[in-house]
């Protein structure tokens, strides 16, 4: 499971034996999280999927993806200025969610330096990987630049990614006039890369395939 990865079973159960974890069912279609609400819990997809679903509030743009069990929900969001999600989780199917107050994380990160250094491992990579795309971000190809909005969106895990937008409000995210957009979209399309049902919605199965492809393709 993320964060508690080179721990072994038997420092793990005496860890949840002492820490304070609850284990929450959620039923398909239920809420788990909206948007707005304050991270004050680290939680875990411990069984089934869920879906995040980010939704612009001054561009025509929403950008949903899939997490499977076992899997992190965003702890980005436990520390710093902004501790309140900004997309909503919802259970595909009948989910369990394992999840543990903030302080009762931070008591137990205390506990063991494996538990300290995988939590500032996952929260240093991101933040590398996204300024490391902004550096680059002026030589990008409008590929991508998609591919970083992604990436920037979603999780190192996700699947079933859904992007719905405007065409002028994705050249406002992306920095791309209108007709290198639609050819980027169709090379994409053309290579089997992405799905269109429509001229305002993309689909990509799976986050690193479509990362690996996309590279093997330029």
């Amino acid at each position: 499971m993320p964060l508690f990865q080179g721990v072994s079973q038997e420092r793990l159960q005496e860890t949840v034996e002492k820490v304070p974890f609850h284990f929450l069912k959620f039923r398909k279609g239920e809420k788990i999280l909206s948007c707005g609400d304050e991270c004050t819990h680290v939680r875990f997809v411990v069984s089934g999927r869920v879906k995040l679903e980010y939704e612009s509030k001054v561009l025509k743009f929403k950008i949903s993806h899939e997490l499977e069990a076992p899997e992190v929900i965003a702890p980005d969001y436990l520390f710093g200025l902004d501790t309140c999600y900004p997309f909503s989780v919802n259970a595909i199917e009948n989910c369990g969610i394992l999840q543990l107050a903030k302080q009762d994380y931070v008591a137990m990160l205390r506990t063991d330096n494996v538990f300290l250094f995988n939590i500032l491992n996952y929260l240093s990579r991101n933040s590398q990987v996204r300024k490391s795309q902004l550096l680059n971000l002026g030589n990008a190809s409008v590929q991508e630049r998609l591919v970083m909005l992604v990436s920037a969106f979603t999780s190192q895990r996700s699947q079933n990614i859904t992007m719905t937008f405007r065409q002028r409000d994705l050249c406002r995210l992306l920095g791309a006039r209108r007709p290198a957009l639609v050819s980027a979209i169709s090379f994409l399309n053309d290579n089997g890369l992405i799905n269109m049902p429509d001229s305002s919605t993309i689909n990509i199965a799976n986050r690193h395939d479509f990362i690996q492809q996309l590279k093997n393709t330029q």
